[in-house]
């Protein structure tokens, strides 16, 4: 099993993106489920991370333009980003804690990433 993103793309500095990201062969069983990112040549950070119970924590330089959102009827989780900046460059990752198949339960699921990259 697998988390599968989209969304990525090029946007102008002060746009928007939605980042998507759903799990292949599974459900979502955890309130623990992120965004991450990681640029070229730096570590990878938290962007976004959902915790067991439930509170939505973000990264201060995020703080009130990134959104995670969860659609339980979809599967899905998002990652809404406005006022975008060129600092914001990066691939973005999806992370679950916990995954249910119909077999038994993958934990510390990652996605392959999305680029995102935001233009001056």
């Amino acid at each position: 099993v697998q988390l599968v993103e989209s969304g990525g793309g090029l946007v102008q500095a002060g746009g928007s993106l939605r980042l998507s990201c759903a799990p292949s062969g599974g459900t979502f069983s955890a309130n623990a489920i992120g965004w991450y990112r990681q640029a070229p040549g730096k570590q990878r950070e938290v962007v976004a991370a959902g915790s067991s119970g439930g509170r939505i924590n973000y990264t201060d330089s995020v703080q009130g333009r990134f959104t995670l959102s969860r659609d339980h009827a979809k599967n899905t989780v998002y990652l809404q980003m406005n006022s975008l900046k060129p600092e914001d460059t990066a691939v973005y990752y999806c992370n679950a804690a916990s995954i249910r198949t119909p077999w038994q339960y993958e934990y510390d699921v990652w996605g392959q990433g999305t680029q995102v990259t935001v233009s001056s």
